[in-house]
């Protein structure tokens, strides 16, 4: 596609009306798929620019994906859920978020670079979960762009998924509302939040509002989704020990058993001045979560640089539970009844379904 443009008129023939707006004066709708809320004016797009207002309806993404991929789901990273199991992701176009580190900035922010030129392909939710049940996935997640502005579409497909037997998740940035959860309460299992600082003045930079986000992982682990929250750790933006110690205490303030990821930041993207995270920085973040009270903390992107921090230890007893290295799950001890072996305490997850032909 040969300009952003082309790119804007193909993706408004891929669209239906959407669920989750209202009609207000003058021809103009209010959006609630993603916590800006924006109302927007007829021929206007939202701050997604893939949301828009046509004719005084809401019209939004369907029919295509931006890319589609099948990895293993330690990846995407969920560490308390189907261990060595196969996730199949796809995404669409498009954010609500303009982070200038963005790792998928291809796809999201496609409607705003014209570097980011990213072609949509057809597709349909049948085509989408019989591929992934082609190549043995178990897990079906929408992500690599922000999956709360396509959200119509994602229950279309996990609506498939579910009567195929698939597990289904979000991988996010958790700027939702409440209307959008109860939407997807239904047809969404599994929840990852890429909780990205502790500073309203951080989420301003990166196009957003800090509140929403909060307000999200307090409602998602309310509503029963199965929550994990990842902090990209980046040097001299959101890694000094108070914000690091406000955000572990926030997450425990919600759940002690909410499993805190802290990753490596690289450069990427429009972001280059940074120095790359450095193991130390993530044992730093990982000591700061344990005294914060949270009992599973996880350091990833450094795999055989980070200790113990790749495993899943019982908080009670210390037993190893799950030992990994990167993606590979290499020994799996959680009994079938999801409790430690030794102790018996209850370890918070969805496991039943650990695939053991992964076990390496």
């Amino acid at each position: 596609m040969s300009s952003s443009s082309t790119l804007r008129e193909v993706l408004e023939q891929n669209v239906r009306e959407g669920d989750l707006y209202q009609k207000l004066d003058r021809n103009r709708v209010r959006c609630y798929a993603c916590g800006h809320c924006c109302p927007i004016s007829e021929g206007q797009v939202g701050v997604c620019k893939v949301r828009f207002n046509r004719d005084g309806k809401l019209y939004v993404p369907w029919g295509y994906v931006g890319g589609v991929q099948c990895d293993p789901v330690e990846k995407k990273p969920f560490f308390h859920a189907h261990p060595g199991a196969m996730a199949y992701s796809f995404g669409m176009l498009g954010c609500d978020l303009h982070c200038s580190y963005c790792q998928n900035w291809v796809t999201s922010q496609a409607l705003r670079d014209s570097r980011a030129v990213s072609s949509p392909l057809k597709a349909t939710p049948e085509l989408l979960v019989r591929d992934a049940l082609r190549q043995g996935a178990k897990l079906l997640v929408s992500t690599y762009n922000e999956p709360l502005i396509t959200s119509e579409w994602a229950v279309a497909v996990f609506r498939e998924a579910k009567a195929a037997g698939l597990t289904t998740a979000f991988v996010s940035n958790g700027n939702g509302t409440p209307p959008v959860l109860e939407y997807l309460q239904p047809w969404v299992d599994l929840y990852k939040v890429d909780l990205k600082s502790f500073d309203d003045r951080h989420y301003h930079e990166l196009g957003g509002r800090i509140g929403p986000i909060l307000d999200t992982i307090r409602r998602l682990h309310g509503m029963g989704f199965w929550l994990e929250i990842v902090t990209l750790l980046i040097p001299g933006f959101n890694d000094s020990d108070d914000e690091l110690r406000r955000l572990a205490e926030f997450l425990a303030g919600v759940s002690p058993d909410i499993p805190w990821h802290v990753t490596a930041f690289h450069k990427d993207y429009k972001m280059t001045g940074p120095e790359d995270t450095r193991a130390e920085d993530l044992l730093r973040a990982a000591e700061i979560g344990k005294a914060a009270g949270l009992r599973y903390v996880y350091a990833g992107n450094l795999p055989g640089k980070v200790g113990d921090l790749e495993n899943t230890r019982c908080h009670a007893c210390g037993e190893l539970l799950v030992e990994r290295r990167g993606y590979l799950v290499r020994d799996y001890r959680i009994s079938s009844d999801d409790r430690c072996p030794r102790c018996g305490t209850v370890v918070p997850g969805r496991w039943k379904s650990c695939v053991a032909s992964s076990i390496g």
